[in-house]
């Protein structure tokens, strides 16, 4: 064998050597496994859900009676102050009619306050029960999909109250992850599923 001969042999050789590192290259990344990290949206998963929805429904309708309740003892504290203006001051008639309208107006205002704080309170545990529900679907469907991390991600919505924007901004934090698996609609499933959680 000639030099030149060796010569191209090892060109040709080094060519096929780059040729088989490049396609090597390529097809490690196209079939490189997705990106083990997942979405959620906790806002999207509450909106979606049947059970959210029901627990709305029912609360509307216990607002609706207490309303109505209200509305009932305002007309009696109505009716009980025309019927004291007609009353001469001091006198004892005067003064019954008097303790009948700050008995009302009383019970008006503890009868708002208590049912605010009740709606509050049940609120508060029926979303946290939710919430650890979600919690947990979403930490299994991450381990069926071999996911190592499931991110919360709840889009902003444009244009937002100037009194959101500094709140928004502080919380969102994914703002970008292409190829990521949304698992908003299969929590959705699974936490309506589920028999617990009841409104």
């Amino acid at each position: 064998m000639n030099g030149k001969t060796v010569t191209t042999g090892i060109v040709l050789s080094a060519a096929a050597l780059l040729v088989a590192l490049q396609y090597g290259r390529a097809a490690s990344q196209t079939t490189a496994p997705s990106s083990r990290i997942g979405l959620v949206s906790i806002r999207d998963v509450f909106n979606g859900s049947k059970k959210y929805a029901q627990y709305q429904a029912q609360r509307t309708k216990r607002q609706a009676q207490v309303a109505a309740e209200i509305d009932d003892l305002n007309q009696q504290l109505s009716k009980a102050e025309a019927e004291l203006k007609v009353l001469r001051a001091g006198t004892p008639d005067y003064l019954k009619q008097l303790q009948a309208v700050l008995e009302l107006r009383s019970k008006v205002q503890t009868r708002q306050e208590f049912f605010k704080q009740q709606l509050m309170t049940e609120d508060k545990e029926w979303l946290e029960g939710l919430y650890q529900e979600a919690l947990q679907v979403t930490a299994t469907l991450a381990k069926e999909r071999g996911l190592e991390l499931v991110l919360e991600r709840t889009e902003p919505k444009f244009p937002m109250a100037s009194e959101e924007v500094f709140s928004v901004i502080s919380t969102h934090k994914v703002l970008y992850c292409g190829g990521c698996p949304d698992l908003i609609s299969e929590v959705i499933t699974r936490v309506d599923a589920s028999g617990t959680l009841k409104p």
